[in-house]
């Protein structure tokens, strides 16, 4: 079975969370699966073994399940992106909109080295305005967008489409 269709089995869905009209896609019986896990780690490992991947950004919270074991996997770091006021040291912010609101992220200002390829990671593409936020510090500090990796992708929101700007490549698990 391809891991898309095992993820899609996996997720739960959960009508009208966090508001009315939006079917949440949750996946926690996907990271309560430790084969499946596994396998995801594997599949964006594999897939960026030959992209000379520096480092990887994870989105908070979701975005650090697996973008640490695939950084661990890769042998690169992993920076963490945050909503504001998270991190102690001092940081870069970037403002944005999303899918239901807007919000602010940042990145300690130490943590991406110039001219590092870096891959951002999260659970979740929609709208891709998060994965534009993370993109925007990583360019901050002079990095390069190496690409964008997703365990599910609401394609009919178009986030893709406004990501290939910064990159062709955009790995996504499971679309729907």
């Amino acid at each position: 079975m391809k891991i898309s269709d095992k993820i899609k089995n996996t997720v739960r869905n959960v009508p009208d969370f966090p508001k009315a009209g939006i079917n949440f896609k949750d996946i926690s019986p996907v990271v309560e699966n430790p084969s499946l896990s596994k396998e995801i780690v594997m599949e964006f490992a594999n897939q960026l073994r030959d992209k000379n991947i520096d480092a990887i950004v994870g989105v908070e919270s979701r975005g650090f399940i697996y973008g640490m074991p695939l950084a661990l996997e890769l042998n690169v770091p992993f920076v963490l992106v945050r909503k504001v006021g998270k991190l102690p040291f001092d940081t870069i912010k970037y403002s944005y909109d999303l899918e239901y609101g807007s919000s602010t992220v940042e990145m300690h200002v130490d943590s991406i080295k110039p001219d590092w390829n870096v891959f951002i990671h999260d659970d979740l593409l929609a709208t891709g305005g998060t994965a534009i936020a993370a993109a925007e510090l990583v360019k901050q500090q002079g990095g390069n967008i190496a690409g964008f990796g997703f365990i599910i992708e609401l394609s009919f929101l178009n986030g893709a489409k406004k990501l290939k700007y910064l990159s062709d490549n955009i790995i996504n698990l499971a679309t729907y």
